[in-house]
């Protein structure tokens, strides 16, 4: 697996990144793993893409609320 090497990085942003890992109980390389890999998944566009394919297919449909059923289902 390909290795990142990051210079010349801000003392306090390695200080709020060691304190981050340690409060999720990470190393440093892991939180920054994490990190590197959730900034890489999908991106506003795509998601907004999404979201657009979804209106045109679902638009103008009418949905029912399960709040009523759920109530009623509770009061059994």
């Amino acid at each position: 697996m390909p290795d990142i090497l990051i210079r010349d990085l801000d003392s306090d942003t390695l200080k709020r990144l060691k304190l981050r890992a340690k409060q999720h109980g990470r190393s440093l390389q892991g939180e920054l793993k994490t990190l590197i890999e959730r900034a890489a998944r999908v991106g506003r566009h795509e998601v907004a893409a999404m979201l657009d394919g979804w209106e045109k297919r679902f638009g103008g449909r009418k949905f029912s609320g399960s709040a009523g059923m759920v109530r009623e289902d509770r009061r059994r």
